[in-house]
């Protein structure tokens, strides 16, 4: 029989405008984007009641915005009190998306419910037998916290039972996301912890397996065309020596994916869109009943570049691929497209002349394999990110060091182009 049993959650975002979505949408498509993260939330308190687990923790960002909506509120405190009239209790603290300073309604949280203020305390996880599991954490005050928070997490070390630190961080410098609450695995490490239910990142990783382990079970619904493939919680099981078994658990409504057509090797039209279909199929079936959101990529070089990019060729493609397959019970949409193919246009034999363009392909071709040409594309970028007015549309998305490296392929790929078209 396990020690104690508990749901660990992050990064609700409850109430999410969806942005990107284009406008002619069906209405049930923005609806159900709408809802996503209201139905994940659901999924996951029915996760917790049908495994009867003794606790959902909840790492902070439980909504999108500092100013949450009244909506988000009571749909978030009426899954907390299911949880308390099951004998379920929950922990919560806030993160830098709805720091405690930001604006909400007087509403009674259920008895049962722990949410953490801005500083470290803990509470017991069965009151009146402190041995079995204690729960650490603390809530952002305002949304800017630049602190590593792991030494007052530290100074609460004596306490007893097997304990759990439930924080907001950005565990190891994630370079895609904001380094709030900076601080190392080893940082973690030193507080003698037992487990580490982290939020902030969205993408899951066990950053240490045992003593302690460190989790983030990422967003339960991913909220951008960046954030592919499943997304859930982690249903962890301690059993009496203290070990952590995690079990992955989806509770997303609606998947994300990107579709890459490659066309190196297709010789007609017919055959691109054979391809298309087949992989919203593919898409559909690896969703496991859900509704998916795509995007269509078109790679690598081939002779079917310059239909690609004759003007309205992929939103005809998009057209066709959404009237086909938007009208299901269990639909796809295709937001949109992106074309990153490249003319049958020899680069190996481009890279030997001794022209122009041999130093073109030369400094591309070195310029996307340097991690510091990255870094420093990166830099330039951030008085974009950082315009009140960008940041409002993109909230924390930024591009990956992959999306970099195609952007820089992209360019080389129109000046050849454009240059060995002039010849």
């Amino acid at each position: 029989m396990a020690m104690l049993r508990f749901v660990h959650a992050a990064d609700l975002h409850l109430d999410t405008p969806f942005k990107g979505i284009r406008g002619e949408a069906p209405d049930y498509v923005s609806r159900t984007l709408n809802d996503a993260t209201f139905g994940a939330y659901r999924n996951i308190i029915e996760l917790c009641l049908n495994e009867r687990v003794d606790a959902l923790l909840v790492a902070g960002d439980i909504y999108d915005a500092a100013d949450r909506s009244l909506r988000a509120q009571l749909s978030f405190i009426e899954g907390l009190k299911r949880l308390d009239q099951a004998g379920i209790r929950s922990f919560i603290c806030h993160g830098n998306h709805d720091p405690l300073d930001g604006w909400e309604a007087r509403l009674d949280l259920p008895p049962s419910c722990v949410r953490f203020g801005p500083q470290v305390e803990g509470h017991t996880l069965f009151p009146g037998d402190p041995q079995r599991g204690v729960v650490y954490g603390m809530s952002y005050p305002t949304r800017e916290v630049r602190e590593n928070l792991a030494p007052h997490f530290a100074e609460m070390k004596n306490g007893q039972g097997f304990k759990i630190g439930l924080l907001h961080a950005n565990v190891g410098g994630d370079p895609n996301h904001d380094s709030y609450a900076p601080c190392s695995v080893d940082d973690l490490i030193g507080t003698g912890f037992d487990y580490w239910a982290l939020g902030h990142v969205h993408t899951r990783q066990t950053l240490r397996e045992s003593s302690p382990t460190i989790v983030y079970p990422g967003n339960p619904q991913g909220l951008h065309p960046n954030e592919e493939g499943s997304r859930g919680v982690y249903l962890v099981e301690i059993d009496d020596h203290g070990g952590a078994h995690l079990e992955f658990q989806p509770m997303d409504v609606v998947r994300w994916s990107t579709l890459s057509v490659d066309i190196s090797t297709l010789r007609t039209e017919q055959e691109l869109l054979d391809i298309v279909d087949d992989l919203a199929d593919g898409a559909l079936e690896e969703a496991e009943g859900r509704s998916v959101v795509v995007r269509l990529k078109f790679i690598e070089r081939g002779g079917l570049h310059r239909w690609l990019n004759i003007s309205d060729t992929v939103n005809g493609i998009r057209e066709q691929l959404n009237s086909r397959y938007a009208e299901r019970s269990t639909w796809l949409w295709c937001e949109g497209t992106q074309v990153a193919t490249r003319s049958l246009v020899d680069r190996d034999a481009a890279l030997q002349r001794e022209d122009f363009v041999g130093d073109l392909v030369r400094i591309s071709s070195e310029s996307q394999t340097n991690d510091q040409v990255v870094t420093e594309f990166r830099r330039l970028l951030e008085p974009l990110y950082a315009h009140r007015d960008i940041r409002r549309l993109l909230g924390e998305f930024q591009l990956s060091d992959d999306e970099i490296r195609d952007l820089l392929a992209d360019a080389e790929s129109q000046c050849l182009d454009a240059l060995v078209e002039d010849e």
